[in-house]
């Protein structure tokens, strides 16, 4: 390859959104530190690396995507690996270590990662270093640092073992030297080996300049020194020497040039499917002013595009950042004058950075504005590696200090209180630490690809042909120290202010024939499910729980039952059932006309709740759909268990589909006669066959 071969590593990485790529090329920057050469590539770009005749050690980064999915990138590798006519043997040659994004609120944790894993053990390879598992929900760092820091002793005996094999061991010993000087043994804890930072201020306590800085900017609610905040530590890491990562090298060059010249349009820089550009024809508000959240019904025209989809898929919006933020972010960093100048982005000649290519979510020629609008999350929560390059922009001997900790070993904690879970972003950052002042560039190698957003469909085009309609709530996000003022989802928010005409002449119509014309029009493009669909057989019976907008892709499986009924007449169609929750009868009730459904024979049994409504008699009603759902054990049995029917959950994770399951396990063991534990295998075996769905959000 490009490298020593007796010191290089092949290193795989497939993602979703980012994260994996991140945590690869940290370990190749790291691998170059320890006197390794790590060749990076996504695992999808199956014509730059070979397994079958690899003979160094492989190291593998995969998150997880959807309900367990590998990510799409992963797709065809995941598919190439199982096929059943390989042989036991057929990756006996291959060492590798694995490392597994995943987060522990969704059911199959880590499972892209855990299918790779399984799939190569069976197929004879064998690890050199054990599997990590990282959780996004408490925060990845926690297992990809120590991760990170014990692979360079793992590699090490591998080549060891590897040298051994050969048959050269005249070589073990300036391989072993070779690579000891550049990796220290350690004690099995595996201290971190990142670049050891003895800093300028080392011992000046952050409490000594950063006092005016925290009145200055009202980001804490008490000055004193003795509570930490996000721009202000204590002891004992105020007076601490730092483990901090070692500077990212730039590699991106931007250069600017004049306002003349056209943006590409957004749904250009799509690579995951064919985008359609449809218009808006209605939108319609479903709760009232006064309920806590605000959903809103959209209906698209897809009539002119061959966008198709089935009840139960979803698909993905293209939306823009927040203009407002924007603008801001333009102000902040000194480029409100050239917003809409246009820039030429190319990679840095002679860079450092290795295998670097021009980011395929950035045009290589467009305005300044348009890149911050439409290319880069800029909500995105920095990570550790941003952290430290921002250390480098920044003017303010204790904001630097400061920033230093963040992204320290010894910083972990603070990290996780003050910006991962707050989810801080670079504006925040930047409020906080006035003096800092990133470039474009640095912006550009450090926020990842703004993601489109994924929303379930919530009609049927059987049932109303050339339409699609999807339900969301407004997100809202609550002022908070680090965010001194509320703010509304990236896309939810724009998509509000986009069909507010709309909704003004629509308001509280939901079957209303037509609606106005519009001119505002979306990018939109399909994410079809394989797994969350009605079943094949209409007989089978189902049953749906969805409270809140989670009710949205059960809207397009009924629809679309309606109109097989109607148009086969002949055919049997088993049983349905559907759980809908929510706060207020009538303030939040999305959809009155499910009755429709059960008074023309297509929903079988309609069972709602009311959490926050009092109750009219002595006896309370069940609050939750989970609540409601134990009230007919006897049914879920029937319909689970002895008519091998389909059960379906879609909604909030945490707060009603994990309630869902437990009521469920609870079930079978009642009415089976069983332990809890054996009630949870019946479960895991009922998701196992597609019988048990879910399509869930945290």
């Amino acid at each position: 390859m490009c490298c020593d071969l007796k010191r290089r590593f092949l290193l795989l990485y497939a993602t979703q959104k980012g994260q994996a790529k991140a945590i690869a090329e940290e370990i190749r920057q790291q691998a170059g530190t320890h006197g390794l050469e790590a060749d990076m590539y996504c695992i999808s770009e199956v014509d730059k690396y070979n397994l079958e005749a690899e003979k160094d050690p492989v190291v593998i980064v995969i998150s997880t995507t959807g309900t367990g999915d590998p990510p799409d990138t992963a797709r065809k590798f995941v598919k190439k690996i199982q096929d059943k006519t390989l042989p036991p043997d057929h990756f006996a040659h291959l060492q590798y270590g694995l490392l597994g994004l995943g987060d522990s609120e969704y059911t199959f944790f880590c499972n892209g990662g855990k299918t790779v894993d399984r799939r190569l053990q069976e197929l004879g390879a064998q690890h050199f270093y054990d599997t990590g598992l990282a959780d996004d929900c408490v925060g990845l760092e926690l297992v990809v640092d120590p991760w990170i820091d014990g692979l360079w002793l793992a590699l090490k005996e591998a080549f060891l073992l590897q040298k051994e094999k050969e048959g050269m061991s005249s070589n073990i010993d300036a391989v072993s030297n070779s690579l000891s000087a550049a990796s220290p043994v350690r004690e099995p804890d595996l201290t971190s080996e990142i670049q050891h930072l003895k800093l300028e201020n080392k011992g000046v306590r952050s409490s000594d300049v950063l006092p005016q800085k925290l009145v200055d900017i009202n980001l804490v609610t008490s000055a004193r020194d003795t509570e930490p905040s996000l721009v202000h530590s204590v002891p004992p890491i105020s007076e601490s020497a730092l483990n901090v990562p070692a500077l990212p090298p730039e590699y991106i060059e931007v250069q600017f040039q004049d306002t003349h010249g056209e943006n590409p349009s957004p749904s250009s820089l799509i690579s995951e499917g064919t985008a359609f550009e449809v218009p808006i024809t209605k939108a319609v508000q479903l709760t009232r002013e006064d309920a806590i959240k605000t959903a809103l019904l959209l209906e698209l025209d897809i009539a002119d595009t061959t966008f198709d989809y089935q009840p139960g898929d979803s698909f993905c919006v293209v939306c823009p950042n927040n203009v407002n933020e924007v603008e801001e972010l333009l102000h902040i960093l000194g480029l409100s004058e050239k917003g809409e100048h246009f820039v030429c982005v190319k990679v840095k000649q002679g860079t450092k950075k290795k295998g670097t290519t021009h980011p395929h979510h950035i045009p290589e020629r467009s305005t300044v504005k348009f890149i911050l609008t439409w290319c880069l999350e800029i909500r995105a929560i920095p990570k550790k590696a941003f952290l430290r390059a921002l250390v480098e922009c920044t003017s303010d001997a204790g904001e630097k200090r400061r920033l230093q900790e963040l992204c320290s070993r010894q910083g972990a904690s603070d990290y996780t209180r003050f910006i991962r879970e707050p989810n801080v972003c670079l504006l925040d950052l930047l409020h906080a630490f006035p003096s800092c002042r990133p470039s474009l560039n640095l912006l550009i190698e450090h926020l990842p690809k703004l993601q489109p957003r994924s929303y379930s469909v919530s009609s049927s085009n059987l049932f109303q042909p050339g339409k699609l309609c999807f339900v969301f709530n407004i997100v809202e996000f609550p002022a908070c120290p680090t965010r001194l003022i509320s703010c509304k989802g990236v896309c939810t928010g724009w998509l509000a202010e986009l069909v507010a005409p709309l909704l003004q002449t629509n308001k509280n119509i939901l079957d209303a024939k037509g609606g106005s014309p519009s001119t505002e029009k979306i990018s939109i493009f399909a994410r079809p499910s394989s797994i969350f669909q009605l079943p094949a057989d209409p007989s089978i019976p189902f049953m749906m729980v969805g409270p809140g907008t989670g009710v949205s892709p059960f809207i397009g499986f009924l629809q679309h039952r309606q109109k097989l009924r109607e148009e086969h007449t002949d055919w049997e169609f088993g049983e349905t059932w559907l759980f809908f929750g929510c706060r207020h009868q009538d303030r939040d009730y999305l959809f009155k006309q499910l009755r429709c459904f059960l008074e023309n024979g297509t929903l079988t049994h309609l069972k709602v709740c009311f959490s926050r409504d009092l109750p009219a008699a002595e006896v309370a009603p069940p609050k939750y759909v989970q609540d409601v759902v134990r009230l007919y054990a006897k049914e879920v049995v029937r319909v689970l268990l002895k008519e091998r029917g389909y059960f379906y959950v879609c909604g909030d994770k945490k707060h009603m589909a994990d309630g869902v399951s437990d009521a469920v396990v609870d079930i079978l063991s009642m009415e089976m006669a069983v332990d809890k534990l054996e009630a949870m295998k019946i479960l895991a075996t009922l998701r196992e066959e597609k019988r048990y769905l879910q399509d869930v959000w945290s």
